[in-house]
């Protein structure tokens, strides 16, 4: 028997007052595959991630998790999220930031936290504060973030904002490599060519609708 899609929407559909931002909307993401979704700002991705991940309620539809339907508004757990800018301690280092997060739920194994810090391209040892990071450092903090307590699902809204090719380049990497190991992802970008080389299917969103093209 072929195994349940570890994320399923069916028929999903959310509105805020009169505005419909989904629309019935079906989406599939298997074990070991990443799903990628193209669309322009404002079509509706960023709503689309926020109720799978349980952190917006849906008006009608089914979010199935492992095939069963999780309880409307219900937080996903291990699950890694990059949606919308990411909050850091501004005068704390990268590392700090991180083992801050991480003792939320006791976890203390700090050479963890700097091979994480490692494989997104960041130095672990530094002390500059995350106020004085570029844009592609902030991005790679956020990705480690995502990632440090190696969540079975990661759900990445443009992840590659504010990277150069070269930085681009070590997170697909990573992602391939995440994607190798049997990790499920969904991720969104507006540029195709992030899509193209690295998602098994492909989705099209376009106000509120959601159309598989690969």
């Amino acid at each position: 028997m072929e195994k349940a899609p570890k994320i399923k929407c069916v028929n999903v559909t959310k509105a805020y007052r009169d505005h419909t931002i989904l629309k019935q909307v079906n989406l599939e993401c298997r074990s070991g595959e990443i799903a990628g979704i193209i669309g322009r700002n404002g079509a509706g991705k960023t709503v689309l991630f926020k109720a799978i991940c349980g952190l917006t309620a849906i008006d009608s539809g089914k979010i199935l998790i492992d095939g069963e339907e999780r309880r409307n508004g219900e937080v996903l757990q291990s699950v890694g999220i990059i949606i919308e800018e990411p909050a850091f301690l501004a005068h704390a280092s990268g590392y700090k930031n991180l083992e801050y997060l991480y003792m939320i739920r006791n976890r203390r194994n700090r050479e963890h936290l700097k091979q994480v810090l490692s494989q997104v391209g960041l130095d672990p040892d530094s002390q500059k504060p995350v106020v004085n990071y570029s844009l592609g450092m902030r991005q790679r903090l956020a990705i480690a973030q995502a990632i440090m307590e190696n969540p079975d699902i990661l759900i990445l809204d443009e992840p590659f904002n504010g990277l150069d090719n070269h930085g681009v380049a070590d997170m697909r990497d990573l992602f391939l490599g995440l994607k190798r190991l049997g990790k499920t992802i969904l991720v969104a970008s507006h540029n195709p060519e992030d899509i193209r080389l690295l998602c098994d299917s492909v989705y099209q969103m376009n106000v509120g609708i959601l159309e598989q093209t690969r």
